[in-house]
Protein backbone atom coordinates (compact mmCIF):
# COMPACT_ATOMS: atom_id res chain seq x y z
CA UNK A 1 0.00 0.00 0.00
CA UNK A 2 1.45 3.42 -0.60
CA UNK A 3 2.44 5.67 1.38
CA UNK A 4 0.35 9.19 2.53
CA UNK A 5 2.76 11.95 1.94
CA UNK A 6 2.63 14.56 4.52
CA UNK A 7 3.81 18.25 4.76
CA UNK A 8 3.71 19.95 8.37
CA UNK A 9 3.87 23.02 8.64
CA UNK A 10 4.39 25.40 11.58
CA UNK A 11 5.59 21.81 12.68
CA UNK A 12 6.78 23.30 17.08
CA UNK A 13 7.56 20.12 18.25
CA UNK A 14 5.83 17.68 16.04
CA UNK A 15 2.19 17.12 17.69
CA UNK A 16 0.73 16.92 14.02
CA UNK A 17 3.52 14.13 12.90
CA UNK A 18 3.00 12.14 16.46
CA UNK A 19 -0.61 11.80 16.12
CA UNK A 20 -0.89 11.18 12.63
CA UNK A 21 2.02 8.18 13.47
CA UNK A 22 -0.03 6.75 15.90
CA UNK A 23 -3.09 6.59 13.66
CA UNK A 24 -0.62 4.94 11.12
CA UNK A 25 2.32 4.24 9.89
CA UNK A 26 1.41 5.06 6.00
CA UNK A 27 1.55 8.44 7.11
CA UNK A 28 5.05 9.83 6.00
CA UNK A 29 6.51 13.28 6.94
CA UNK A 30 8.38 13.81 3.51
CA UNK A 31 9.19 17.93 4.25
CA UNK A 32 8.61 19.67 7.40
CA UNK A 33 8.61 23.79 8.33
CA UNK A 34 9.17 24.77 11.93
CA UNK A 35 10.80 28.68 12.38
CA UNK A 36 9.63 30.92 15.44
CA UNK A 37 10.54 34.71 14.46
CA UNK A 38 12.88 36.88 16.84
CA UNK A 39 14.12 34.06 18.18
CA UNK A 40 17.92 33.36 18.10
CA UNK A 41 18.03 29.95 19.23
CA UNK A 42 15.37 27.98 17.96
CA UNK A 43 14.29 25.35 20.79
CA UNK A 44 11.47 23.70 18.91
CA UNK A 45 13.10 22.40 15.44
CA UNK A 46 15.68 21.19 18.05
CA UNK A 47 13.12 19.39 19.45
CA UNK A 48 11.38 18.58 16.59
CA UNK A 49 15.24 17.30 14.53
CA UNK A 50 16.14 15.55 18.12
CA UNK A 51 13.28 13.32 17.88
CA UNK A 52 12.60 12.86 13.84
CA UNK A 53 16.52 13.27 12.80
CA UNK A 54 18.32 16.45 10.69
CA UNK A 55 17.23 16.11 7.38
CA UNK A 56 17.46 18.45 4.36
CA UNK A 57 13.32 17.84 4.35
CA UNK A 58 13.62 19.50 7.93
CA UNK A 59 13.93 23.23 7.08
CA UNK A 60 14.02 25.93 9.83
CA UNK A 61 13.14 29.26 7.94
CA UNK A 62 10.57 31.61 7.41
CA UNK A 63 8.17 29.20 5.62
CA UNK A 64 7.15 32.89 3.18
CA UNK A 65 10.56 32.31 1.72
CA UNK A 66 10.51 28.53 1.37
CA UNK A 67 7.37 27.70 0.29
CA UNK A 68 8.18 27.05 -3.26
CA UNK A 69 10.16 24.45 -2.19
CA UNK A 70 7.06 22.35 -0.87
CA UNK A 71 7.06 19.29 -2.32
CA UNK A 72 4.00 17.31 -4.06
CA UNK A 73 1.62 15.69 -1.15
CA UNK A 74 -1.24 13.88 -0.28
CA UNK A 75 -1.84 15.73 3.09
CA UNK A 76 -1.25 18.98 4.15
CA UNK A 77 -1.54 19.47 8.00
CA UNK A 78 -0.24 22.58 10.26
CA UNK A 79 -1.35 24.57 13.72
CA UNK A 80 -0.69 28.10 12.04
CA UNK A 81 0.00 31.01 14.46
CA UNK A 82 -2.90 31.87 16.50
CA UNK A 83 -1.55 34.93 17.96
CA UNK A 84 -3.96 37.49 16.22
CA UNK A 85 -7.27 35.39 16.59
CA UNK A 86 -6.85 34.49 20.28
CA UNK A 87 -8.65 36.20 22.99
CA UNK A 88 -5.70 36.90 24.56
CA UNK A 89 -3.99 39.77 22.61
CA UNK A 90 -5.37 42.96 23.15
CA UNK A 91 -6.45 44.31 20.09
CA UNK A 92 -5.94 41.13 17.63
CA UNK A 93 -5.95 42.26 14.10
CA UNK A 94 -6.75 38.41 12.86
CA UNK A 95 -5.81 37.60 9.14
CA UNK A 96 -4.50 40.86 8.55
CA UNK A 97 -2.00 40.87 11.79
CA UNK A 98 1.57 40.28 11.50
CA UNK A 99 1.08 36.39 11.86
CA UNK A 100 -2.45 36.20 10.72
CA UNK A 101 -0.87 36.68 7.59
CA UNK A 102 0.41 33.09 7.88
CA UNK A 103 -3.04 32.21 6.06
CA UNK A 104 -1.56 33.56 2.99
CA UNK A 105 1.24 30.95 2.48
CA UNK A 106 -0.86 28.22 3.11
CA UNK A 107 -3.29 29.62 0.39
CA UNK A 108 0.42 29.93 -1.66
CA UNK A 109 0.95 26.03 -1.51
CA UNK A 110 -2.71 24.97 -1.61
CA UNK A 111 -2.92 26.72 -4.88
CA UNK A 112 0.20 25.06 -6.46
CA UNK A 113 0.08 21.44 -4.76
CA UNK A 114 -3.47 21.01 -4.44
CA UNK A 115 -3.47 18.03 -1.31
CA UNK A 116 -5.83 15.38 -1.45
CA UNK A 117 -6.82 16.20 2.28
CA UNK A 118 -6.11 18.85 4.42
CA UNK A 119 -5.88 19.45 8.47
CA UNK A 120 -5.53 23.09 9.93
CA UNK A 121 -5.45 23.64 13.80
CA UNK A 122 -6.07 26.95 16.00
CA UNK A 123 -7.25 28.75 18.29
CA UNK A 124 -11.50 28.42 18.93
CA UNK A 125 -11.90 31.96 18.45
CA UNK A 126 -10.84 31.47 14.45
CA UNK A 127 -14.54 31.01 13.83
CA UNK A 128 -15.43 34.45 14.76
CA UNK A 129 -12.31 36.41 14.38
CA UNK A 130 -12.20 39.53 14.11
CA UNK A 131 -14.46 41.19 16.74
CA UNK A 132 -15.28 43.69 15.33
CA UNK A 133 -16.16 41.53 11.71
CA UNK A 134 -17.33 38.13 13.33
CA UNK A 135 -16.71 35.23 10.85
CA UNK A 136 -14.81 37.53 8.57
CA UNK A 137 -11.23 35.79 8.33
CA UNK A 138 -12.71 32.04 8.57
CA UNK A 139 -15.15 33.10 5.71
CA UNK A 140 -12.02 34.41 3.62
CA UNK A 141 -10.25 31.15 4.16
CA UNK A 142 -13.53 29.46 3.47
CA UNK A 143 -13.33 31.17 -0.04
CA UNK A 144 -10.21 30.04 -0.61
CA UNK A 145 -10.86 26.71 -0.08
CA UNK A 146 -13.33 26.94 -2.60
CA UNK A 147 -11.99 28.80 -5.35
CA UNK A 148 -9.21 25.60 -5.28
CA UNK A 149 -11.84 22.81 -5.44
CA UNK A 150 -11.95 21.90 -1.83
CA UNK A 151 -14.91 21.05 0.32
CA UNK A 152 -14.66 21.96 3.86
CA UNK A 153 -15.45 20.49 7.30
CA UNK A 154 -14.90 22.86 10.73
CA UNK A 155 -15.35 22.06 14.54
CA UNK A 156 -14.30 23.81 17.85
CA UNK A 157 -13.38 20.55 19.63
CA UNK A 158 -12.79 20.76 23.47
CA UNK A 159 -10.71 18.08 23.95
CA UNK A 160 -11.82 16.88 27.41
CA UNK A 161 -15.09 16.09 25.90
CA UNK A 162 -13.47 13.34 24.31
CA UNK A 163 -11.19 11.78 26.91
CA UNK A 164 -8.42 14.38 26.85
CA UNK A 165 -6.69 15.64 30.32
CA UNK A 166 -7.06 18.91 28.85
CA UNK A 167 -10.00 21.80 28.57
CA UNK A 168 -8.61 22.69 25.31
CA UNK A 169 -10.87 24.10 22.90
CA UNK A 170 -9.63 24.08 19.28
CA UNK A 171 -10.85 24.95 15.94
CA UNK A 172 -9.98 21.64 13.90
CA UNK A 173 -10.20 22.46 9.64
CA UNK A 174 -10.18 19.40 7.48
CA UNK A 175 -10.47 19.97 3.63
CA UNK A 176 -10.84 17.27 0.77
CA UNK A 177 -10.00 17.93 -2.81
CA UNK A 178 -12.67 17.06 -5.52
CA UNK A 179 -10.46 14.57 -6.92
CA UNK A 180 -11.11 12.79 -3.90
CA UNK A 181 -13.37 10.02 -3.69
CA UNK A 182 -15.06 11.12 -0.24
CA UNK A 183 -15.87 14.85 -2.12
CA UNK A 184 -17.73 12.70 -5.01
CA UNK A 185 -19.65 11.00 -2.47
CA UNK A 186 -20.48 14.11 -0.70
CA UNK A 187 -21.21 16.05 -4.02
CA UNK A 188 -23.49 13.21 -5.20
CA UNK A 189 -25.41 12.99 -2.08
CA UNK A 190 -25.68 17.09 -1.83
CA UNK A 191 -26.93 17.21 -5.36
CA UNK A 192 -30.01 15.13 -4.18
CA UNK A 193 -30.90 16.89 -1.10
CA UNK A 194 -28.62 20.11 -0.52
CA UNK A 195 -29.32 21.05 3.34
CA UNK A 196 -30.57 17.52 4.40
CA UNK A 197 -27.09 16.42 3.27
CA UNK A 198 -25.21 18.78 4.83
CA UNK A 199 -27.05 18.67 7.91
CA UNK A 200 -26.35 14.86 8.02
CA UNK A 201 -22.12 15.28 7.12
CA UNK A 202 -21.93 17.78 10.23
CA UNK A 203 -23.86 15.49 12.16
CA UNK A 204 -22.72 12.35 11.47
CA UNK A 205 -21.42 11.20 8.54
CA UNK A 206 -18.68 13.67 7.84
CA UNK A 207 -15.09 13.39 8.64
CA UNK A 208 -15.37 15.62 11.64
CA UNK A 209 -18.22 13.67 13.19
CA UNK A 210 -16.96 10.65 12.50
CA UNK A 211 -13.50 11.73 14.11
CA UNK A 212 -15.68 13.54 16.94
CA UNK A 213 -18.91 11.37 17.29
CA UNK A 214 -21.92 14.13 17.98
CA UNK A 215 -24.82 13.39 20.69
CA UNK A 216 -27.46 16.34 19.44
CA UNK A 217 -27.74 19.58 17.58
CA UNK A 218 -29.32 23.14 18.22
CA UNK A 219 -31.93 24.27 15.86
CA UNK A 220 -30.43 27.46 14.84
CA UNK A 221 -28.26 27.05 11.64
CA UNK A 222 -26.43 29.30 9.41
CA UNK A 223 -27.25 28.65 5.54
CA UNK A 224 -25.38 30.92 2.86
CA UNK A 225 -23.82 31.01 -0.88
CA UNK A 226 -20.08 32.05 -0.42
CA UNK A 227 -20.58 34.41 -3.12
CA UNK A 228 -22.71 36.15 -1.42
CA UNK A 229 -19.82 36.74 1.26
CA UNK A 230 -18.11 38.61 -0.95
CA UNK A 231 -17.00 41.81 -2.00
CA UNK A 232 -15.46 43.44 -4.78
CA UNK A 233 -11.72 44.00 -3.84
CA UNK A 234 -9.69 42.64 -0.67
CA UNK A 235 -10.07 45.73 0.96
CA UNK A 236 -13.67 45.88 0.58
CA UNK A 237 -13.56 42.34 2.21
CA UNK A 238 -11.36 43.67 5.12
CA UNK A 239 -13.63 46.64 5.33
CA UNK A 240 -17.32 44.95 4.96
CA UNK A 241 -17.32 41.07 5.21
CA UNK A 242 -18.68 39.31 8.03
CA UNK A 243 -20.41 36.05 8.60
CA UNK A 244 -21.67 34.71 11.88
CA UNK A 245 -20.67 31.32 11.78
CA UNK A 246 -21.17 28.25 14.26
CA UNK A 247 -18.46 25.93 15.99
CA UNK A 248 -19.38 23.05 13.53
CA UNK A 249 -20.24 23.59 9.84
CA UNK A 250 -19.89 22.24 5.77
CA UNK A 251 -19.33 23.90 2.98
CA UNK A 252 -19.24 22.51 -1.22
CA UNK A 253 -19.49 23.93 -3.88
CA UNK A 254 -19.59 27.53 -2.14
CA UNK A 255 -22.43 27.06 -0.03
CA UNK A 256 -21.94 26.97 3.15
CA UNK A 257 -24.26 25.42 6.13
CA UNK A 258 -23.05 25.57 10.29
CA UNK A 259 -24.53 24.76 13.83
CA UNK A 260 -24.01 24.20 17.04
CA UNK A 261 -23.67 20.53 18.12
CA UNK A 262 -23.55 18.63 21.40
CA UNK A 263 -20.67 16.25 21.73
CA UNK A 264 -20.98 12.37 22.90
CA UNK A 265 -18.71 12.98 25.58
CA UNK A 266 -16.10 10.56 26.55
CA UNK A 267 -15.07 10.83 30.68
CA UNK A 268 -12.07 12.81 30.72
CA UNK A 269 -8.78 11.97 32.50
CA UNK A 270 -8.61 14.32 35.68
CA UNK A 271 -6.34 16.59 36.67
CA UNK A 272 -4.44 14.15 39.34
CA UNK A 273 -4.11 11.05 37.10
CA UNK A 274 -1.05 12.95 35.53
CA UNK A 275 0.48 14.59 38.10
CA UNK A 276 3.95 13.37 38.79
CA UNK A 277 3.98 11.22 42.07
CA UNK A 278 7.06 11.28 43.28
CA UNK A 279 9.58 14.05 44.45
CA UNK A 280 9.26 17.57 42.72
CA UNK A 281 12.02 19.68 42.55
CA UNK A 282 11.82 22.75 45.11
CA UNK A 283 12.00 25.26 41.98
CA UNK A 284 7.91 24.51 41.18
CA UNK A 285 6.35 24.95 44.94
CA UNK A 286 4.85 28.76 45.41
CA UNK A 287 7.08 30.77 47.88
CA UNK A 288 5.22 31.96 50.96
CA UNK A 289 6.12 35.63 50.63
CA UNK A 290 4.68 35.23 47.28
CA UNK A 291 1.10 33.66 48.20
CA UNK A 292 -0.73 37.21 48.55
CA UNK A 293 -0.09 37.91 45.07
CA UNK A 294 -1.65 34.30 44.38
CA UNK A 295 -4.35 34.63 46.03
CA UNK A 296 -5.34 38.55 45.00
CA UNK A 297 -4.58 37.28 41.12
CA UNK A 298 -6.92 34.02 41.39
CA UNK A 299 -9.94 36.01 43.31
CA UNK A 300 -12.37 37.96 42.61
CA UNK A 301 -12.24 41.84 41.73
CA UNK A 302 -14.28 44.80 41.84
CA UNK A 303 -12.14 47.78 42.22
CA UNK A 304 -11.39 51.70 40.56
CA UNK A 305 -8.64 51.57 38.08
CA UNK A 306 -7.70 54.07 35.73
CA UNK A 307 -7.06 54.77 31.86
CA UNK A 308 -4.39 56.00 30.22
CA UNK A 309 -5.97 59.23 30.00
CA UNK A 310 -6.36 59.46 33.69
CA UNK A 311 -10.29 58.88 33.77
CA UNK A 312 -11.47 55.91 35.90
CA UNK A 313 -13.58 53.00 35.56
CA UNK A 314 -14.67 49.77 37.60
CA UNK A 315 -12.70 46.55 37.00
CA UNK A 316 -14.41 43.44 38.02
CA UNK A 317 -13.35 39.84 37.43
CA UNK A 318 -14.50 36.69 38.67
CA UNK A 319 -12.89 34.77 41.31
CA UNK A 320 -11.15 30.96 40.29
CA UNK A 321 -10.11 27.91 41.76
CA UNK A 322 -7.23 28.12 43.87
CA UNK A 323 -5.64 25.58 43.75
CA UNK A 324 -6.97 24.10 40.43
CA UNK A 325 -9.33 21.15 41.33
CA UNK A 326 -7.50 17.44 40.39
CA UNK A 327 -10.76 15.39 40.19
CA UNK A 328 -11.48 17.25 37.16
CA UNK A 329 -9.26 17.73 33.47
CA UNK A 330 -7.03 20.63 33.73
CA UNK A 331 -7.56 24.49 32.54
CA UNK A 332 -6.29 25.52 28.72
CA UNK A 333 -2.48 25.41 29.01
CA UNK A 334 -0.70 28.54 28.21
CA UNK A 335 2.48 29.86 27.19
CA UNK A 336 3.53 30.95 30.51
CA UNK A 337 2.67 28.23 32.80
CA UNK A 338 4.26 29.01 36.73
CA UNK A 339 4.93 33.13 36.16
CA UNK A 340 2.54 34.72 38.91
CA UNK A 341 -0.16 35.25 37.07
CA UNK A 342 -4.18 34.35 36.80
CA UNK A 343 -4.19 32.22 34.15
CA UNK A 344 -0.80 29.79 35.48
CA UNK A 345 -1.75 26.30 37.03
CA UNK A 346 -1.60 25.77 40.84
CA UNK A 347 -1.64 22.76 41.94
CA UNK A 348 -1.82 20.54 45.91
CA UNK A 349 1.59 18.08 45.39
CA UNK A 350 0.90 14.92 45.45
CA UNK A 351 3.30 14.08 47.99
CA UNK A 352 3.69 16.62 50.12
CA UNK A 353 0.47 18.63 49.83
CA UNK A 354 2.10 21.50 48.98
CA UNK A 355 0.89 23.88 46.52
CA UNK A 356 3.23 24.52 43.17
CA UNK A 357 2.64 24.82 39.71
CA UNK A 358 3.11 22.40 36.98
CA UNK A 359 6.44 20.55 35.75
CA UNK A 360 7.49 20.38 32.47
CA UNK A 361 6.71 16.80 32.18
CA UNK A 362 2.88 17.84 33.38
CA UNK A 363 2.34 19.84 30.72
CA UNK A 364 3.46 17.49 28.17
CA UNK A 365 1.37 14.79 29.66
CA UNK A 366 -2.20 17.21 29.50
CA UNK A 367 -1.11 17.65 25.50
CA UNK A 368 -0.31 14.04 24.84
CA UNK A 369 3.36 14.12 24.31
CA UNK A 370 5.92 11.43 25.71
CA UNK A 371 7.89 12.57 29.27
CA UNK A 372 10.98 14.75 28.65
CA UNK A 373 9.79 15.60 25.03
CA UNK A 374 10.98 18.78 25.31
CA UNK A 375 13.73 17.91 28.05
CA UNK A 376 16.92 19.73 26.52
CA UNK A 377 15.50 23.38 26.45
CA UNK A 378 15.52 26.02 29.50
CA UNK A 379 11.80 25.24 31.65
CA UNK A 380 10.63 28.58 29.91
CA UNK A 381 10.34 27.51 26.86
CA UNK A 382 9.26 23.94 27.36
CA UNK A 383 6.57 25.91 28.61
CA UNK A 384 6.01 28.25 25.72
CA UNK A 385 6.42 24.81 23.55
CA UNK A 386 3.21 23.07 25.27
CA UNK A 387 1.16 26.37 25.58
CA UNK A 388 1.29 26.59 22.06
CA UNK A 389 1.03 23.06 21.38
CA UNK A 390 -2.04 20.85 20.16
CA UNK A 391 -3.72 17.82 21.94
CA UNK A 392 -1.48 14.75 20.58
CA UNK A 393 -4.50 12.21 20.33
CA UNK A 394 -7.26 15.02 18.72
CA UNK A 395 -4.87 14.77 16.05
CA UNK A 396 -4.85 10.86 15.81
CA UNK A 397 -8.69 10.63 16.01
CA UNK A 398 -9.18 12.70 12.41
CA UNK A 399 -5.76 10.74 11.14
CA UNK A 400 -7.95 7.71 11.36
CA UNK A 401 -10.86 8.76 9.57
CA UNK A 402 -8.57 9.75 6.68
CA UNK A 403 -6.35 6.75 6.62
CA UNK A 404 -10.26 4.79 6.09
CA UNK A 405 -11.14 6.90 3.62
CA UNK A 406 -7.61 6.53 1.68
CA UNK A 407 -7.59 2.81 1.65
CA UNK A 408 -11.24 2.30 0.49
Amino acid sequence: MDDIRVVELFAGVGGFRLGLEAASERFKVIWANQWEPYQNEQFAFSCYTRHFGTSPSHICADIAKVKANVPEHDLLVGGFPCQDYSILKKDAKGIEGTKGRFWWEIDAILEKRRPKYVILENVDRLVRSPARQIGRDFSIILRCFYEKGYAVEWRVVNAADYGCAQRRRRTFIVAYHNTTAFYRRLAEDVCKQWLKTMHRYVVTDGIMAQAFPVHSFRKDYFDQWIDELIFPSMHDVTERQHARLHDAGIMINGRIYSLEVVPQRIPPIQLKDILERGIVNERYFLKENELPQWIYKKGAKREIRKRADGSEYVFTEGAMAFPDPLDKPSRTLVTSETKLSRTSHVVQDLLTGRLRTLTPIECERLNGFADDWTAGMPDKMRYFCMGNALVVPMVTKIGNIIYKLNIR
